[in-house]
This record gives structure tokens, C-alpha cells and sequence, in this order.
């Protein structure tokens, strides 16, 4: 087999490379190939390389092995595309000269290049497409781009906007195909349930394989994430592109292709059988929430006091672009952003976030975000309802260092933020506090995206070394930048691996993280930077592959993947969430020893998880919340007693007036309940009608309804399901709800009091050969009367038909 590689510039240039290697053998080669080869390189061309397929011995998970022909393969691979990426750069930006140059290349490799032997197995579970696609089959005639990745990986993370962007100019139909190859890094990532999650969370609209045993990646000789493979149109290689950061070149390669194969006859234009995947529930109004934070009193000399303002959460409500804030009953005070992603400031309706992250409260009117794929901070002012930007432009950066504010600072992938309190750190001694100067904001971010710790100085601060800064100054303050698991005295000299999570112990100065590649959690003294093991991972800092599921102390303890951390005084405990082992865990912080907490739900079964991802304590100490991310649930877990319950959101505003799709259909007259000592129940019945003889629900097509109640009083015991567009289209519900006069909203009970119930449908339907969605919301409002002193259960029945054409939706009430 012929196999011609093209390797970016920045593979061989970059002192840090934006990849991940299977193990410490691979990174050793790269890095040889990088130094042999930067001054010893064959002349341009002078041969393509020839080799008889001979895949690497190794397995994922583990360090690699690979034979010494393996081995010299790769580097005289690495000297050749070394040598085209200098003729390249030597053009500058010679349009016409590089498009001659790939083209050049081209030539001589389609001449001789022969067909990949590989092909994906069979039994491989596909996302995106209704059937498996093949290289020989349904691929043949395009330019196909192969992503190697796991999602893990925030490298991989940052080509899927430059895939997008790509698909864009090329859509299928011109002749190129994008398939994502997930090989995963993390046992976990192997379940095709959670990777189907992760195509939806990282919104990829583009074919995806679970490749769970990595067939591809052997058969490829693929050595790290994330590696990009374009094949020809008879599967035949063109070339390889390591890392990230390569889009002009990506765009130079394909395009180039495309116009080499079109002119040759070769590229053809069918479609491919396209159906993104859709699994996320809308029962609860949210989508792969990521973090929540609870609001912080005012802060007095330096220490946060109990100043009686009532308790707030932000949840950023990932999926959906938005932010929440909600008290502690659920009740949703703000939405700020809107279902769509974007990256604008200004007023809560007005202002886009993409995929946001991190929380944090400064107070009780101020709440910063870590807008992940915007690569920006946010500050969100409660009181003004504004949204603005205080580091970030939307672009990522790859700027270690910082030094620079607002916008002029480029960011890369910040994944959560937390606030700390302190004075300057300038060795001065104050007898009489009340004389002490005033203490400082610190806002403190987990940049994942570059493995470091950063911080924005929200005021005129005296920092470690005595070092002062600018209020707005956004700096790197710990991590060499460099993915390891590397603890040292000297913060800048330590090294993090994709920092997601932040929680900071205010009694010690100490500010705990969740390093999620290295499966550990560490921590930084805020006196001094010094960078410290607490438990997970390896004592070698460039093993990033010690992960398990193990509770025990410091080493010993094993983790897969943490994302969500937060520290408890109460009990002195960091709790942390252990995402891909789907639990819970905490680590006693005087022991470092790690124990897995167990929750029970209201029927005694024992909560189980999915991928969680922030966690954060209210002001007790007593409630932790959690970001149930792929179950898309806020639950509180009481901590005294180990009992868990979900959040019900009750949405003040209808959640519909959020949507730009949609319509909502009120009943004439609302349901009267009575406040009593016994609960009441309402029966509902939803009938549908199609007044046109041809309507009807599609067969095959999702037919889905959710249910919003209007507060914790009310349950059912299905909030969510489906219709059977084979059945009497109806849909019957049993709704309860404890109406105590103790829980009026006036409370005394005496006043009538509404709210109201919401049921979304999402249908498809046809008339004829035609067919078409329909999206709208059904909203019941429920009038509270006085209360009752009978003891005698309201029961009341409510009927109701909804009308259903090409052109009309009618709410009827029997």
C-alpha cells in the first residue's frame, strides 16, 4: 500500500504540541522526529514513500509499542510533508504558488497512491445517518476527512468548529465528506449512549463511528488525537494533519482535492443518508447543564458573612446556550441568553453565550460565566439585567502568558471560574482590621483549553512575589501550559491537564481542581502558587492514563475524567463529580483519602448518575447540588440523611416565549383546585382531531409530548413520552398536588392564586405526500381557591381536543 502524508507545520514547529498521544513511546518518537528531522530533509518530492502495511502493537489506554519499522516509517513520513510545509511557508500567503504546490503534489500522489486496505468493521454503532457508511461504498467519489478523536479531548473540541466552517464551503453534495472515528481515550467513552450524547452536547452535524476497539486507528497507524486523515475519492491517502490549529491549511488540502478529482471525473455528487441524533429530553427545560454555583453574601474584612439575602443558584444551561438563575425552590428568576449560540453583549434577551461552563457568584448581584466555545469570560449584572465581556473576542487564542484586558486578551477554552477574596499580599501587618486596607476580587479560571490556571484582577491587586497588576488584567498565574500532571513549588514551572473545575477553601487559601485528563484532583496554595497532589492520578507527571474507579488515598484513589468540584467547610470535604465513573465522590482533605457517595432517590433505589459535571454546596453546607449533565436534571442531595431529589425549574415566564418556534394554545377556563389537608389529583385528556381527511401523525416519526407543572406541590409519574401514531391519538395524564394552605403563595391560604400547567408536543405530521412538524404548547392555568376543611381529595377531570392540520392547531375544551 502507497501512502502519502502530510503532516501541518505546527506538528514539527510547536514546542508544545496540541495533541494527545496514546502513551509516553509515541510522544518520545515525535519529539526525535521533531529534532532529527528539523535539519536533515529529503529533497522536496524525490520520493513518495512506499510500505507494506504493518499496523503498530498497541492498545488504547496504555502506553504504546511500536516496531522499529513502524517506527521509521513515521519519521520519513514526518521528513517528507517537514520538506512540503517549508516550500509552503516559504510562499507566504502566494495564493496561486501554494494551490501549485498541493497541486504538484496531488499529481505524484495520485499516480501511484493505491486504495486504503482498511474499512470499518461491521457491527459499529453510526450517529448522524440512518445506515453504516462504507470507504468502498458510500463514500466512494468523495474527499473524505477522517476525525480521529475522543471527546474527551479538548484538542479534539477545537476542530469541530473548523470542521463545521469547512463543511460549510464544501458541503456533501460538492464532494466532501466529514466522519468523526471516535477511538476513546476513557473506558466510559467506549459506551455508544454516552458518545451519542457528546455528538449531540458538541452539536456535530456531521457522520460519527464508534469505533470501540479501534480498528480504524490500528489499521491507520494513527498515534494520537486529534489526527485528521483525507482520503481520495477510491479511499486512496492524500494526506495527515496532526493537532489543531490547521484550518488553512485543511481548507488548502481539500479544496485542492476537490478541484484535482473534479477535473478528473471523480468526485460524485450523492447525498448521505443524514438523521442527526436527538436525545435530549426537554421535560426539564434544560440541556447538558454544566455548572452551578450558589450566590455569596456580602463579604466583610476579607471573610464571607451570613447577611440574611436570600439563597440564588446559577445553572449554565449548556445546551441551550443560557444561563439560569433560580432560587432555592426551583423557581426560575432569569434566563439570560437564548436557545440559539452566538456571542453578544447587552440586555438578558439580547445576550448570546456558546455552550457556557463555569459560574460564579460575587455577591449577590454579579455572576461571571467561563463562555467555553466563545473562548471569552462573561459578567452577568443582576441588577442592570445586562450582559458583558471582561476577556475574550470569540476567537480562540494560544497565548500563554496574558497581560493584557477586556477583549485584547485572547482566551482558549475556559471551563469554569470561581471568585477569591483576599488583600494584597504585600507583607504589610495591621494591628487595628478596621485601619487594614480593603481585600480584593480575584477571579480565578480553569483555562482547559491550554492547561493553565489564569486569573482576571478585578481590581488594583499585590499579587505572589509581591507582583502588582492592573485592575482587568487577565494573566496566566500557574501551568507551564504543557499537558502533564506535574506538582512544584514554582506555579509557572507546574503543569495541569485540561483543568475543568474550581472550589476554593477561604480558611486555608487554597483552591482545589478538578484535572481532568490526568483523573486527579490537585490543589494551588493562593499564598504562594505552590501546586499540590491531593488524590487521582500518577506520581508520574506525564502519565495521564492512571484512571479507575477506586477509592483510597491520594495515588492509590482512582478516577475517570473529574469534571465538577466544590469544597464544603462544614465537613471539611472536597466533593467532587467523578464524570465518566457516573458518581459522586469526596476526598477528606486533612487524610486525601477518597470515598464514593451514595444517594438515594424517594423509593430507596439508589441515584444513578450520568456523566455529571458541576457540583456546588448552598450556604448551609448541608445541600449539594449537581449538574446531572447527560440526564439533564439539576438534583439537591441532602447530605445529613443521603437522600437526593431533582430540582423541578418552574418557569415563571412560559418557556415557550423563549422559543422562536412554536405556538401556545390557552384553555378557555382554568382548573379550580381547593387548598385542603388531602391532596388533590387532575385527571387530563388530550385528544387529537384532524378536521382534514388526509392528516395524519407520521408513521415511523417521533410523535413526543413533556409536561412542566408549576411547582414542587405538583407531581406525575411521567413527565415526558411519546404518541403512538398507531393508537386512538390520545394522551391520558394523572396529576397530583398538595395544596396546603400553609403553601399559598400569600400565606394564608385565603387568597385565589394561579399558575399554570404546560404541555409541549412535538409532532410530525403528513397530509398526502406531504409532511411537516408542528411544535406548540398546550398551557392550562390552575385556579387556588380557599382552603377546605372536609379532608376530602379534589379530583377533577378535564377534557380536551386539539385540532391538527397543514394550516391550523385549535385547543377545544370539552
Amino acid at each position: 500500500m502507497a501512502l502519502f502524508v502530510m503532516f501541518s507545520r505546527r506538528f514539527f514547529c510547536q514546542k508544545s504540541l496540541p495533541i494527545k498521544t496514546i502513551g509516553a513511546a509515541a510522544a518520545a518518537a515525535v519529539r526525535q522526529a521533531n529534532t532529527r528531522y528539523r535539519h536533515h530533509l529529503i529533497p522536496r518530492f524525490s520520493h513518495l514513500l512506499h510500505f507494506q502495511t504493518s499496523p503498530f502493537a498497541f492498545k488504547i489506554g496504555s502506553r504504546m509499542s511500536s516496531s522499529p519499522e513502524g517506527q521509521d516509517m513515521m519519521e520519513v513520513l514526518a521528513c517528507n510533508s517537514n520538506q512540503l510545509a517549508d516550500d509552503l511557508l516559504s510562499v507566504g500567503s502566494n495564493t496561486a504558488k501554494r494551490q501549485k504546490l498541493v497541486m504538484d503534489y496531488l499529481k505524484v500522489a495520485d499516480r501511484d497512491g493505491k486504495s486504503v486496505a482498511a474499512e470499518f468493521p461491521d457491527g459499529l454503532d453510526w450517529f448522524n445517518v440512518t445506515e453504516p457508511l462504507t470507504l468502498q461504498g458510500s463514500l466512494r467519489g468523495k474527499i473524505v476527512v477522517l476525525d480521529f478523536f475522543t471527546y474527551c479531548c479538548i484538542n479534539c473540541m477545537h476542530i469541530l468548529p473548523n470542521l463545521k466552517r469547512l463543511e460549510h464551503i464544501y458541503p456533501i453534495e460538492q464532494g466532501l465528506a466529514v466522519i468523526g472515528v471516535h477511538s476513546a481515550k476513557f473506558k466510559n467513552e467506549k459506551d455508544s449512549n454516552n458518545i451519542r450524547a457528546a455528538v449531540e452536547r458538541y452539536e456535530i452535524s456531521h457522520p460519527v463511528v464508534n469505533d470501540n476497539v479501534s480498528a480504524m486507528w490500528r489499521k491507520l497507524r494513527v498515534q494520537c488525537w486529534p489526527t485528521l486523515m483525507i482520503l481520495g475519492p477510491r479511499a486512496n491517502p492524500l494526506f495527515v494533519i496532526m493537532g489543531e490549529g490547521n484550518f488553512e491549511d485543511l481548507k488548502l488540502y481539500v479544496g485542492s482535492a476537490i478541484r484535482f478529482y473534479r477535473e478528473k471525473g471523480d468526485i460524485q455528487s450523492h447525498e448521505l443518508p443524514i438523521n442527526l441524533s436527538c436525545t435530549a429530553t426537554l421535560a426539564t427545560n434544560m440541556k447538558f447543564p454544566g455548572k452551578v454555583a450558589c450566590s455569596q453574601p456580602t463579604t466583610v474584612g476579607g471573610n464571607h458573612g451570613n447577611d440574611g439575602a436570600e439563597q440564588l443558584f446559577a445553572v449554565s444551561d449548556s445546551g441551550n446556550h443560557r444561563i439560569l438563575i433560580i432560587d432555592a425552590s426551583g423557581a426560575v428568576l432569569h434566563k439570560i441568553g437564548g436557545k440559539e449560540s452566538g456571542f453578544v453583549d447587552g440586555n438578558f434577551t439580547k445576550a448570546r453565550f456558546n455552550a457556557p461552563q463555569g459560574v460564579a457568584f460575587l455577591g449577590q448581584d454579579v455572576v461571571f460565566v467561563a463562555d467555553n466555545e466563545n473562548h471569552a469570560i462573561r459578567r452577568i449584572d443582576l441588577k442592570a439585567r445586562q450582559v458583558s465581556t471582561i476577556a475574550g473576542n470569540g476567537t480562540q487564542g494560544n497565548d500563554r502568558t496574558g497581560g493584557k484586558s477586556g477583549r485584547d486578551q485572547v482566551l482558549s477554552s475556559p471551563w469554569d471560574v470561581a471568585v477569591y477574596t483576599t488583600r494584597d499580599l504585600d507583607m504589610s501587618f495591621h494591628v487595628d482590621e478596621s485601619s487594614a486596607p480593603p481585600s480584593k476580587h480575584v477571579l480565578l479560571i480553569a483555562m482547559a483549553g491550554i492547561h493553565q490556571i489564569w486569573a482576571i484582577f478585578l481590581e488594583d491587586t499585590i499579587w505572589w512575589k509581591f507582583k502588582k497588576y492592573d485592575a482587568g488584567a487577565c494573566v496566566a498565574i500557574a501551568g507551564s501550559g504543557h499537558e502533564q500532571n506535574r506538582n512544584t513549588s514554582y506555579p509557572h514551572s507546574a503543569a495541569f491537564a485540561q483543568p475543568s473545575g474550581l472550589a476554593i477553601n477561604r480558611e486555608a487559601k487554597e483552591v482545589y481542581l478538578a484535572d481532568s485528563e490526568s483523573s486527579a484532583i490537585r490543589k494551588i496554595l493562593l499564598s504562594d502558587g505552590k501546586v499540590m497532589a491531593v488524590a487521582g492520578g500518577d506520581r508520574n507527571p506525564v502519565d495521564l492514563f492512571a484512571f479507575g474507579d477506586v477509592d483510597g488515598k491520594q495515588y492509590a484513589a482512582k478516577f475517570q475524567h473529574p469534571l465538577g468540584v466544590a469544597y464544603n467547610p462544614l465537613d471539611g470535604c472536597v466533593y467532587f463529580a467523578d464524570t465518566y465513573n457516573h458518581k459522586v465522590k469526596k476526598i477528606d482533605v486533612t487524610t486525601n483519602c477518597a470515598t464514593t457517595c451514595e444517594f438515594r432517590e424517594a423509593n430507596g433505589s439508589i441515584r444513578c448518575f450520568s456523566e455529571p459535571a458541576g457540583l456546588c454546596l448552598d450556604r448551609t453546607g448541608q445541600l449539594l447540588f449537581i449538574a446531572d449533565t447527560n440526564n439533564h436534571e439539576l438534583l439537591v442531595a441532602n447530605l445529613s440523611d443521603c437522600t437526593i431529589r431533582p430540582v423541578k425549574l418552574n418557569f415563571c415566564v412560559p418557556e415557550e416565549l423563549d422559543s422562536v418556534k412554536g405556538m401556545s394554545l390557552r384553555a378557555a377556563r382554568p382548573i379550580q383546585l381547593h387548598r385542603g389537608s388531602a391532596p388533590s389529583s387532575v385527571h387530563l385528556t388530550f385528544n387529537l382531531a384532524f378536521p382534514e381527511r388526509t392528516t395524519k401523525l407520521t408513521e415511523g416519526a417521533p410523535q413526543r409530548w413533556s409536561l412542566e407543572l408549576p411547582s414542587t406541590e405538583w407531581s406525575s409519574e411521567s413527565t415526558k413520552g411519546s404518541i403512538d401514531a398507531a393508537s386512538d391519538h390520545s394522551l391520558n395524564l394523572l396529576i397530583n398536588a398538595q395544596l396546603t394552605s400553609s403553601t399559598s403563595p400569600s400565606g394564608n391560604g385565603n387568597e385565589e392564586t394561579a399558575r399554570t400547567i404546560a404541555l409541549n408536543f412535538k409532532l410530525n405530521l403528513c397530509e398526502g405526500d406531504v409532511c411537516f412538524p408542528k411544535e406548540f404548547t398546550v398551557l392550562l392555568d390552575v385556579q387556588y381557591s380557599a382552603a377546605t376543611d372536609d379532608g376530602l381529595p379534589d379530583t377533577v377531570q378535564e377534557t380536551y381536543v386539539v385540532q391538527l392540520s397543514r394550516t391550523k392547531v385549535a385547543l377545544e375544551q370539552a
